[in-house]
């Protein structure tokens, strides 16, 4: 949604004002819906009702961009510019929803340019770890960090050479093993379809939300 231009907001809110400011005349007419609104609002508070919370403040999740097969999903803050990842709901080969991976660039300088965030089923073979492989390269395995009530995460590191592979690749292959069949495979397809025009919105965003929060720091002076 387009934000509002401060001139019409404040030009709304005066109009919003006016019959506020003309009802001052009769306000006694207007006490007692007043007062019952309160009552009533006492009322649904002892009952146990929620009235509900706000679902847009901060440290709330939202959906910023699509790129073909990639979401690119930011954290509200304080500056309003959000710090984002990319997204993925990852599928098995019978098209099931089962995996999903969280994608960030990381500082420049260290071995792994970007980090990720992959979350399989809690019923996951741990000790089997996660293979990926993009098309038919080489294979890499990573370990599991947790689980959790959401499934079971393995905190990864990419370095520049595998996002090129990315950016290249046509889909990259994540392997796991499901705990009571230690025997089988499930293959699980991460599209890289858009993920080039996505990291690159995810790597924009995540510099102006640096540069927002160090702007917006105490000086010290």
């Amino acid at each position: 949604m387009k934000s509002t231009h401060p001139l019409f907001a404040l030009a709304l809110s005066a109009l919003l004002a006016a019959p506020a400011l003309a009802q001052t005349t009769t306000a006694p007419a207007t006490e007692a819906p007043a007062a019952a609104a309160g009552a009533a609002d006492d009322a649904a508070a002892r009952a146990g009702i929620s009235m509900g919370e706000d679902i847009e403040g901060l440290g709330t999740t939202y959906v910023k961009e699509t790129f073909d097969d990639w979401q690119v999903t930011c954290v509200r803050t304080e500056t309003g510019i959000d710090p984002c990842q990319l997204y993925q709901l990852m599928q098995d080969d019978q098209g099931n929803s089962v995996a999903e991976i969280n994608l960030f660039n990381l500082p420049p300088g260290g071995q792994a340019a970007a980090g990720a965030s992959i979350v399989t089923p809690l019923e996951t073979l741990l000790t089997a770890q996660v293979t990926m492989r993009v098309d038919n390269g080489q294979a890499k395995r990573y370990p599991f960090t947790l689980c959790a009530s959401m499934g079971c995460v393995a905190r990864v590191g990419f370095t520049s050479a595998e996002l090129a592979a990315f950016r290249r690749g046509n889909k990259a292959t994540f392997i796991i093993v499901p705990a009571m069949l230690p025997d089988e495979q499930v293959e699980i397809t991460m599209s890289l379809k858009g993920f080039t025009a996505g990291y690159e919105a995810v790597v924009k965003a995540n510099d102006a939300a640096d540069k927002a929060a160090a702007e917006a720091e105490p000086s010290g002076n």
